[in-house]
C-alpha cells in the first residue's frame, strides 16, 4: 500500500514538474522543489534530474547545480543535463570543469555527455583537453556516433585544423545535414571558398538535403569568391524550396550581394525583413561602406539609432567611420568618433578606429593633423596605422612628414605576404588566375591577349608603373612581371570569354597595386566595359576608365 502511495507521489511531482519545464514556471517549480524537501519525500534519480532540467530551462543554473551537488546518486544524463546547461550559456570553463569532475566520480560518459561538453572545448585551453576527449571518444568507439562526430569536427573547424575536422567528417558511418552543415560551415568561415563550394556539389551528389543553415553556409563561401550567378541560384533555390525567412539566411544573402556588388539586391532583402539583427544592420552598412557611399551608410546609421531596436556595436562603428573615410564624410566621421569618445553609444573606440580616423583624415588631405592625431592615441600605433599615413603622403605629395621614418618603423614588422589570386566567374563556373599562372586550360590564349592588351594600351598613354615591382631587375623584366599579375590575367580572360559590352567581375585576395588600377581604367575606356574589381580592402567600380574610389584606397 505504502508503495502504491509513493507511486502516486512521484506521478504528481513528475506531471507538475514537466508542465513547469513546458511553461518556465519558475514560481510553480520552485513551490514543488519546496514541498519536496519539506514533506521529507526523496526523490528517484529521475525526478531530480527533472528538477535540473527545469532550473536550468529557466536560466536558475546556481540553483540547478545545486540540486546536482545534493544528489547521492548521479547517472549520465543528471550530469549531462548540467554540463549542457553550461555549455548552451557560454560558461565553457564551468562545463569542462564538471565533466573532469563527472569523469573523477566513476560515472560513464555517453555519447551525449561527449557531444556536449565538446562544444565547450575553445581556445587553447579547451582545444588541448578537446584533444584528450577526441582520444577517449576513440578508446570508447563514439567517434562514428553522429552527434560526437559532428562536435568533433565542429570543435577542429572553429580553432582553424580544418583538415583534421575533414579527417572526422569522412570517418562518419551516416552523415546527417547538421555534420554536412558543420564542416562547409568551417571552410567558408576559414575562407576556403573554393574547397567548400567543391564538397558541396559533392553531398548533393550524394543525396544530402541542405537546410537553411547549410545555404547560409555556402552562400559565405560564394560571398568569398563574388559568385554571383551562383549566389542568384542558390537564393532562387531557397525561394522554390519555400524556405522560411530565417534572419541567419537573409543576413547571408545581404552580405551575398553587396559583395558581389548588386546593393540594390541587398537593400531590398533587409528591407523585407520583419526582424532584424545587429548582423542584419551591420551587413548592409559594411556593403555601402566597401562601395564607397558614404552618405547611405551615414543614412543607414541614422535610421538604425531612430528605429532603437538594435544597438550599433564595434563593427558598425568600424564599417559607418570606415564609409564616411571612403565616402568623403570626414566631418560626420569625426563627429561619431568623438561621440563615440563621449559614450553617448556604449561603445568605446577601440584600435582599429583609431586606425580608422587616421585614414579619414589622411584621405581629406589633413595629413599633419592625422600625424597628430597618432601621437595622442591611448595606443601604440601598428604598422597599419602608419602604411595609412604613408599613403596619405604619397597621395598628397606631403613632405613635411619624414616618410624615410614611417619605412624604417614598418620594416620593424615582419611580414609573410599571401600570394596573389584573383578569380573570375563565367557562366557558374570560377577561373583561379595566380601570378605568372601556368595552370590554366587556356593560359596560352590569355598570355597572348595580354600582350595585345599591354600594346594597344601603351599606345593610348599607358604607362607601367614600375614602381609596384619590388624586385631587384632591370625594367624591362619588371614590365614582364607586372604583365603577370593575377587580376590582369583575370580581366584578359574575361575579355575573350564574355559578349561585347557586358560588365567583368574580378575578385582579388590581396590590395590590387597601382599599376593594375592603371590598367584597369584603360581597359574600361578603351572597351566600353564596366570593370567591378574586390581587392581585399574595398570595391572598384570603373566606368569609362573612372573609379569609384577617387584613386585612393
Amino acid at each position: 500500500m505504502a508503495v502504491q502511495g509513493l507511486q502516486v507521489e512521484f506521478q504528481e511531482y513528475d506531471t507538475v514538474l514537466n508542465e513547469c519545464v513546458s511553461q518556465r514556471a519558475v514560481r510553480e517549480g520552485q513551490r514543488v522543489h519546496a514541498h519536496i524537501t519539506k514533506t521529507c519525500y526523496d526523490p528517484p534519480l529521475y525526478l531530480w534530474t527533472r528538477l535540473i532540467v527545469f532550473y536550468t530551462k529557466c536560466d536558475f543554473l546556481a540553483d540547478a547545480r545545486k540540486v546536482l551537488d545534493e544528489m547521492t546518486l548521479r547517472n549520465v544524463v543528471s550530469w549531462t543535463a548540467m554540463i549542457s546547461a553550461y555549455s548552451q550559456r557560454g560558461h565553457t570553463s564551468e562545463a569542462l570543469n564538471l565533466f573532469i569532475q563527472m569523469l573523477r566520480s566513476g560515472t560513464e560518459p555517453n555519447e551525449f555527455t561527449f557531444a556536449t561538453v565538446l562544444t565547450s572545448c575553445i581556445g587553447p585551453e579547451g582545444f588541448y583537453l578537446g584533444r584528450q576527449i577526441h582520444s577517449f571518444v576513440l578508446k570508447r568507439n563514439f567517434e562514428s556516433h553522429i552527434f560526437v562526430g559532428s562536435s568533433l569536427l565542429d570543435m577542429y573547424a572553429k580553432v582553424g585544423r580544418i583538415h583534421e575536422a575533414r579527417g572526422v567528417f569522412e570517418c562518419l558511418p551516416e552523415r546527417d545535414v547538421v555534420s554536412c552543415t558543420a564542416i562547409l560551415s568551417g571552410y567558408a568561415q576559414l575562407g576556403f571558398d573554393e574547397e567548400a563550394l567543391e564538397l558541396f556539389r559533392r553531398l548533393q551528389n550524394e543525396g544530402m538535403v541542405p537546410n537553411y543553415v547549410t545555404y547560409a553556409s555556402l552562400l559565405t563561401a560564394l560571398s568569398g569568391l563574388a559568385a554571383l550567378d551562383l549566389g542568384k541560384q542558390v537564393h532562387s533555390r531557397t525561394l522554390r524550396f519555400k524556405l522560411p525567412s530565417y534572419v541567419v539566411l537573409q543576413n547571408s544573402l545581404i552580405d551575398m550581394y553587396s559583395k558581389c556588388g548588386k546593393l540594390t539586391y541587398s537593400r531590398r532583402i533587409f528591407d523585407s525583413m520583419i526582424e532584424r539583427t545587429v548582423i542584419s544592420w551591420n551587413a548592409m552598412i559594411v556593403g555601402y561602406s566597401k562601395h564607397g557611399m558614404g552618405r547611405e551608410v551615414v543614412e543607414l546609421f541614422d535610421f538604425m539609432n531612430l528605429e532603437n531596436k538594435v544597438k550599433p556595436n564595434s563593427v558598425t562603428f568600424l564599417a559607418v567611420l570606415s564609409g564616411c573615410s571612403h565616402g568623403g564624410m570626414e566631418d560626420k566621421g569625426l563627429e561619431i568618433f568623438n561621440e563615440m569618445t563621449e559614450g553617448k553609444y556604449g561603445t568605446k573606440p577601440e584600435m582599429v578606429h583609431y586606425g580608422c580616423v587616421v585614414d579619414l583624415l589622411g584621405r581629406s588631405g589633413r595629413v599633419d593633423e592625422a600625424f597628430d592625431f597618432i601621437n595622442k592615441m591611448p595606443f601604440k600605433a601598428t604598422a597599419a596605422i602608419w602604411g595609412s599615413l604613408l599613403g596619405a603622403c604619397r597621395v598628397h605629395s606631403n613632405v613635411d612628414i619624414d616618410v624615410r621614418t614611417i619605412r624604417e618603423f614598418m620594416k620593424e614588422k615582419v611580414v609573410v605576404k599571401e600570394p596573389g589570386r584573383s578569380w573570375i566567374e563565367i557562366d557558374q563556373i570560377l577561373h583561379t588566375f595566380h601570378a605568372s599562372d601556368r595552370s590554366h586550360p587556356r593560359r596560352e590564349e590569355v598570355r597572348t591577349k595580354l600582350k595585345e592588351l599591354f600594346v594597344k594600351f601603351k599606345e593610348v598613354g599607358y604607362v607601367p608603373d614600375l614602381s609596384c615591382v619590388l624586385f631587384d631587375v632591370d625594367e624591362e623584366q619588371k614590365e614582364k612581371i607586372l604583365l603577370n599579375h593575377s587580376e590582369k590575367l583575370a580581366l584578359a580572360f574575361g575579355l575573350i570569354t564574355t559578349s561585347e559590352g557586358s560588365s567583368i567581375r574580378v575578385i582579388k585576395n590581396l590590395r590590387i597595386c597601382v599599376d593594375c588600377h592603371n590598367f584597369a581604367k584603360i581597359f574600361s575606356k578603351v572597351y566600353g566595359r564596366e570593370v567591378s574589381l574586390r581587392d581585399k580592402t574595398r570595391f572598384h567600380r570603373i566606368v569609362d576608365g573612372i573609379c569609384s574610389c577617387g584613386d585612393y584606397w
